[in-house]
């Protein structure tokens, strides 16, 4: 088991079975024990209900989203211990992982928690390039 910087300060630890190459860009599992925040499914549009215009633009505004609404319940983005990702086009992600990897680190740091990314057909927002739920455990 390994315990990330993050993660050591806001009472998560890292399960890294020994052996196992280590993932890039999220844990392959986090052990909290805590106050449980979870949100809804999260899509890129601001305050007045408009979409950001493009991918990249829709991930940064939803991952603000999301550290609002994680702010509403007293946890962080380091309390961050599962995301799960849901992507109209997949080939729109992975052609722009490196733009990807920079708003995640501007918007929630460097603390990667589990992660799943699917593709679906649709989302109900049709002007939804992803969507995103989230759970946090704030410590005790």
């Amino acid at each position: 088991m390994m315990k990330s910087e993050a993660a050591a300060t806001s009472g998560l630890q890292v399960l890294q079975p020994n052996g196992w190459p280590q993932p890039k860009g999220y844990a392959n599992g986090i052990m909290a024990d805590g106050r449980l925040v979870v949100t809804g499914g999260v899509v890129g549009w601001d305050i007045a209900g408009r979409f950001a215009d493009g991918f990249v633009a829709q991930v940064r505004q939803t991952l603000e989203n999301i550290v609002a609404i994680l702010a509403e319940g007293g946890a962080r983005p380091d309390h961050l211990v599962r995301l799960t990702w849901y992507v109209v086009d997949m080939d729109e992600y992975t052609t722009n992982l490196k733009a990807l990897g920079k708003a995640y680190r501007e918007v929630v740091g460097t603390h990667y928690p589990s992660m799943a990314l699917v593709q679906v057909v649709r989302l109900v927002e049709p002007s939804a390039r992803v969507e995103i739920e989230a759970t946090a455990v704030v410590p005790r």
